[in-house]
């Protein structure tokens, strides 16, 4: 299998953002998950076992291809 590794940057702008990587193969799960509060950065990258990121709360989040802030739900 061909994995690109790519980072992510995440930076927390509120306390409490859940940052989860979820994971590859037939089946997607969770299989790891962080807590960051505000200011806290944390640099994630894809890998064999992780095919995606998923960002909960407010967040900047840069990556290969641009940034993107996510948003708290409301």
């Amino acid at each position: 299998m061909n994995v690109q590794n790519d980072f992510v940057v995440i930076k927390a702008i509120e306390d409490g953002v859940n940052v989860i990587g979820l994971t590859r193969g037939s089946d997607t799960r969770f299989h790891h998950s962080e807590k960051l509060d505000k200011g806290e950065v944390m640099i994630a990258q894809f890998t064999e076992h992780t095919s995606a990121i998923k960002v909960r709360g407010k967040a900047k989040i840069l990556t290969s291809v641009g940034e993107i802030e996510s948003e708290t739900k409301k």
